[in-house]
């Protein structure tokens, strides 16, 4: 029994090597890009109308204020972190190293629930933009090709395509999937500039009364809450991305300088774009009315730019991609780190030496989550990867008062200045976050950390490359 207790909860050294390593060849900049990349996506156009309508109100820009607050406390934590412990498996790493093998299993068995889940819910949305903008060109695909069978379709080619050809272009290269997601990133930036330059000339203040219909947060009586802190819990989905930036460690150039600038400065910026959008757009439109796939454009609509709508969908379309890109290349890396450490098959650790990336956890990921897109319909399942990220939040906080103590001399790290306060809040606000979400979300994510902990005892803690190592 002692020999079990210290195999799980054995801890691996802050700067433990492994044979396996990939090339550092991101800047900051390219980092701060992969973070915008990220966040800004689903959350901006369409989950700030979604939130507006059920739960907010106009309010839903402190929804954004609220959950923007969580995620910097959060994102001051992953800053510290990443420069001081590096390693590209993001929250499952920092565990390894804070809390001992078991807890890193489970939190990397949450994760890859997380972006796995996440990058096959953007695909599905990813399609229904790309067949809208294919219906504006009079094309247009037949239901049985763009709808999961329980929509009554056969497959979602679109949502299967778009995965495989982003695993096309992280398999050449993690310095060109870069490029091509500033270039993607550039072209919803413009999308979003060219919404505010025209709605913010036709504002009716009538629009913003009642400013908060729901008030904070209240149940109504079919179960449903509503309210501004209701709505921050939603809205949070669309802060996810940040986080992926500190998965880029292992590929960083300097990452002690220039993962904290990415992480703040992505989370900063976007969070800034949120308020500013959702404030015009409720502005703009009765929130009443904003309960739609793609408010924004709607709105561009319900004032008259029909060519500014038109655009607004070809930015929904590159903000998406971006989204899948980022997602999956956080995955792939946080995979790659299970399986160095032997958590999972080692196969998934091989990195090819002609490209210089993981090229077999790339094709793997690819393959499952394509199948899951293309026939699961997950677009309800922004709360189930709210939880996952809510839950890798808090460990990481907590992680930080833990590990202070080995980095307090290491003049090269970035540092908060005011700790513990900063890890204290950051797990106060996500784990409050996390009480506003529904019990059937809470069932779900139990039951698959449950499938987890089975997994680890018949096969992880066998095969840790960790616990054959002598103490």
């Amino acid at each position: 029994m002692n020999n079990l207790f210290t195999k799980i909860f054995r801890k691996k050294y802050i700067h433990h090597k492994h044979p396996a390593h990939l090339k550092k060849c991101l800047s900051a900049i390219d980092l701060t890009f992969l973070g915008i990349g990220c966040i800004i996506g689903t959350g901006i156009f369409v989950l700030t109308g979604i939130a507006a309508a059920n739960q907010s109100g106009p309010a839903v820009t402190l929804s954004f204020i609220i959950s923007g607050f969580a995620c910097t406390f959060a994102a001051l934590s992953y800053a510290e972190l990443s420069s001081s412990i590096g390693g590209c498996g993001s929250a499952y790493g920092y565990s390894y190293v804070a809390f001992g093998e078991f807890f890193a299993w489970i939190m990397g068995w949450i994760l890859l629930m997380e972006y796995g889940m996440s990058i096959a819910a953007v695909a599905n949305g990813w399609s229904g933009y790309f067949n809208n903008a294919l219906v504006l060109m009079d094309i247009s695909l037949p239901e049985t090709l763009s709808k999961a069978p329980s929509l009554g379709g056969i497959v979602n080619l679109p949502a299967m395509l778009i995965i495989l050809i982003i695993m096309s272009l992280l398999i050449i290269g993690a310095k060109q999937s870069a490029i091509f997601n500033a270039v993607m990133v550039f072209i919803k930036l413009l999308t979003i500039t060219l919404f505010i330059a025209v709605a913010i000339f036709n504002v009716n203040p009538a629009n913003w009364y009642p400013f908060m219909p729901y008030g904070w947060f209240s149940t109504l009586p079919d179960g449903k809450t509503v309210g501004v802190l209701a709505g921050a819990s939603i809205v949070f989905f669309a802060y996810v991305g940040f986080d992926a930036v500190s998965t880029a460690a292992e590929e960083a150039i300097n990452p002690q300088r220039d993962l904290p600038r990415g992480i703040i400065g992505s989370l900063a910026f976007c969070t800034v774009i949120y308020i500013i959008v959702s404030l015009l757009l409720t502005g703009v439109v009765p929130y009443q009315e904003l309960n739609v796939s793609s408010p924004v454009a709607y709105a561009l609509q319900k004032i008259g730019f029909q060519w500014a709508s038109a655009v607004v969908s070809i930015g929904v379309i590159s903000g998406l991609t971006t989204v899948i890109l980022v997602l999956y290349y956080a995955l792939t890396r946080i995979i790659f780190a299970m399986s160095r450490d032997g958590l999972l098959p080692h196969t998934l650790s091989q990195v090819n030496k002609t490209t210089n990336t993981p090229v077999r956890v790339i094709i793997f990921c690819g393959l499952i989550i394509s199948l899951i897109a293309g026939f699961i319909p997950l677009g309800t399942l922004a709360e189930i990867v709210n939880i996952g990220t809510l839950a890798a939040f808090v460990i990481v906080s907590l992680g930080v008062i833990f590990i202070k103590k080995n980095h307090k001399n290491n003049k090269k790290t970035f540092k908060n200045k005011w700790h513990p306060l900063i890890p204290l809040l950051g797990i106060f606000s996500c784990s409050a976050l996390m009480c506003f979400l529904p019990g059937q979300t809470w069932i779900r994510f139990l039951i698959w950390v449950l499938i987890g902990i089975i997994f680890y005892f018949v096969y992880s803690i066998r095969q840790s490359h960790l616990n054959k190592e002598p103490a």
